[in-house]
């Protein structure tokens, strides 16, 4: 029982095998998906997966990278899709300060807008952070998103950011890094977070995991980030996988 709280089924990278890979990652045991739509061409095609699919689900929102591009009516078309009984957060937003696509002060608005909308609908959010820590928790704070809390999406900062992100009720999910040899910092990490804080995710199709790094990501290695996850914290694979499925359900009001 595996829950991928972080995925994009319909990247193009899918366009010649989707429901192949959709199939083959139930096989796996993944038996939830959130798809996220992040934009004007991704929300309309997230929503037609949550419809076609019972266990995949939708959260819509404005990413940082698109900022520039959303328009005031975009805000309304996202609260009226929370209506929908298969969206489960508004995301994923935040900031990105790694793409120079978007100016940081639209960034910033654009994110606020979107904490402000989910506290009034009072639904989750899901955070995309990319080199730009202090803002974000900042903004957090100040937008007080510890209200509705959410998801720390593909979480890779410090012990201490974490511990500033649990403090405002968030959950912290990982998903192919921790795979890496290399990737010190979210291991040491994910061994510190309470298990009822703990996600797993792939952000498919990227960030794949070893073995399979250089290669399209897919929901199915949501597996071998559990796996790893589960090793590290000491942990059966059956009841991490079972303890992060639950948190998943939770998080997202999934019942």
């Amino acid at each position: 029982m595996l829950f991928d709280t972080h995925t994009h089924l319909d990247n193009e990278a899918f366009d010649e095998d989707r429901e192949a890979m959709i199939a083959h990652a139930v096989e796996q045991g993944v038996t939830r998906m959130v798809n996220v739509g992040f934009n004007r061409e991704t929300i309309p095609t997230t929503m037609a997966l949550a419809e076609k699919y019972d266990f995949i689900y939708a959260a819509v929102g404005w990413h940082p990278v698109d900022a520039i591009t959303m328009k005031p009516e975009d805000i309304d078309w996202i609260a009226e899709l929370t209506k929908h009984d298969k969206v489960v957060a508004i995301g994923e937003i935040g900031l990105d300060y790694h793409w120079d696509t978007s100016p940081k002060d639209v960034q910033q608005r654009v994110f606020r807008q979107q904490i402000g909308l989910a506290r009034e609908l009072n639904m989750p959010i899901v955070i995309h952070n990319r080199e730009a820590h202090e803002d974000v928790i900042r903004i957090l704070r100040e937008e007080k998103a510890s209200e509705v809390g959410g998801i720390m999406h593909s979480f890779s900062g410090s012990w201490e950011t974490a511990k500033m992100c649990l403090d405002m009720g968030f959950y912290l999910s990982f998903g192919g890094p921790i795979t890496f040899k290399n990737a010190k910092q979210p291991k040491e990490v994910l061994v510190k977070i309470p298990d009822d804080r703990l996600l797993v995710e792939t952000d498919s199709p990227y960030l794949t995991p070893h073995p399979f790094r250089g290669k399209r990501n897919e929901s199915a290695h949501v597996r071998l980030v559990a796996e790893a996850a589960a090793q590290l914290k000491g942990m059966e694979f059956e009841e991490f996988c079972r303890i992060t499925t639950e948190n998943g359900l939770t998080c997202f009001d999934i019942r």
